[in-house]
């Protein structure tokens, strides 16, 4: 039975580093992506996209009716200014839904080169007020991200006080950052880096001492632990649990954090929340119940600690990680499906990391629920039987009975030290 109600189901909007995450986001549930050009998309770690693969992007998306929405969110100098104005003329052809700005000058040139295009304010712009929110909708933005410094209740208030038709967006998943929004002088400070200008060095995740002024060269620690503490170091968010009071509050578009994470982080973190999402909406009214499985999805890829930030009001000490900047990795990506074969019930694996005959291996799937099971036959591309897939990028072949979608990811737990 559908969710009987007049909420609007929400955008779930993902990452794509590159062309190959573009695609997995789509497949894995996305109902958008948000990508960066070669310039002006604060993520120069990221591949990034150029024309061409910007086009590509958008048909793939298109053709499954997902959206692309392209960033420009830096904080732009004089020289930056000509230099989009012809970034933005060779790509407004290629069918971008939308492009996420920060800066009212860029804005301004937007309306003149393209002035069809829709345009999403980003949070770099610092919306944490329903006037500003307001203002940025008068002059022609479909959207508004907001602040990630913001609470539910300012959330609910925002949503009361602007129109309709302006569509609110705002991050639930993903890295934070010691800044406000976003806007940091640390790395540039530190590291002669800019962070608004996609450079961002992440010295808040570095360890830190004190030194007294009067005593030059002694070094103090501020001890949490033996190992030091990292006082900038910020969990990461997750607001999974509560999708349903993120889909109650308002906001048309649930956003995840991580243009530069893997694949298989994308297809994750993808999966687990368009699970919440239809979870919530094919519920009788009043009685969703979180799934507290997808929790345990979410903590199977490379992430920190996990908080809901300010969604709850402004964030004491547990909010930081002063312990360690490393991150929890329990789990590795060993091997990515090609293709299955039915009758042979054989999957054709890229490998990615070494496994073995008899390890226990986790199918994570675009559709449905993982399937898991103990590998008891593989071969090489010769068909050869062999006892571990130990060359990475080779072809492998592996018998499971369950039928396996392509683009299918094998994962497997890590042992601890002591097995």
């Amino acid at each position: 039975m559908s969710y009987d109600n007049n909420i609007q189901k929400p955008e779930l909007l993902a990452p794509a580093g590159n062309l190959e995450k573009l695609k997995m986001a789509v497949t894995y549930g996305a109902d958008a992506v948000y990508i960066g050009g070669e310039e002006f998309s604060l993520r120069v770690a990221a591949d990034n996209f150029t024309v061409a693969e910007i086009a590509e992007g958008v048909k793939y998306a298109h053709d499954r009716n997902a959206k692309v929405y392209l960033t420009a969110n830096v904080i732009p100098h004089n020289e930056d200014i000509d230099d989009y104005g012809d970034f933005l003329k060779s790509v407004k052809d290629t069918g971008i839904d939308a492009v996420i700005l920060s800066d009212l000058g860029m804005f301004a040139l937007t309306k003149e080169i393209a002035p069809d295009l829709d345009i999403h304010i980003s949070t770099q712009a610092n919306n944490v007020n329903y006037k500003s929110a307001e203002m940025w909708y008068k002059m022609g933005a479909k959207r508004v991200i907001l602040a990630r410094e913001m609470s539910f209740d300012e959330i609910k208030e925002i949503r009361r006080r602007t129109p309709k038709e302006l569509e609110l967006e705002a991050f639930v998943h993903g890295a934070m950052c010691i800044s406000y929004s976003g806007r940091c002088l640390l790395s540039n400070y530190m590291a002669g880096r800019d962070s608004n200008q996609g450079q961002c060095a992440h010295p808040c995740r570095w360890k830190y001492f004190l030194m007294e002024e009067q005593r030059p060269g002694e070094y103090m620690p501020v001890y949490e632990n033996e190992r030091g503490t990292f006082i900038y170091n910020s969990k990461d968010l997750c607001m999974l649990p509560y999708i349903d009071k993120l889909i109650e509050s308002g906001l048309c578009s649930f956003k995840i954090e991580g243009r530069v994470k893997s694949e298989f982080y994308v297809a994750t973190i993808v999966k687990a929340y368009r699970t919440a999402i239809d979870n919530y909406f094919n519920s009788k009214p009043g009685e969703y119940k979180f799934d507290e499985r997808l929790l345990d999805e979410v903590k199977k890829v490379s992430h920190r600690d996990y908080t809901t930030g300010f969604y709850f009001g402004k964030p004491g000490g547990s909010e930081q990680h002063y312990e360690s900047s490393s991150y929890i990795r329990n789990y590795d990506m060993v091997g990515v499906v090609q293709e299955y074969n039915e009758e042979t019930k054989m999957a054709k694996v890229i490998q990615k990391n070494r496994f073995f005959k008899g390890n226990k291996i986790e199918f994570l799937r675009p559709y449905g629920d993982f399937h898991e099971q103990i590998i008891d036959y593989m071969t090489d591309e010769d068909g050869n039987e062999i006892e571990v897939a130990n060359h990475p990028q080779s072809i492998v072949y592996v018998r499971c009975d369950t039928k396996l979608e392509p683009d299918t990811f094998m994962r497997m737990e890590r042992k601890s030290k002591s097995e």
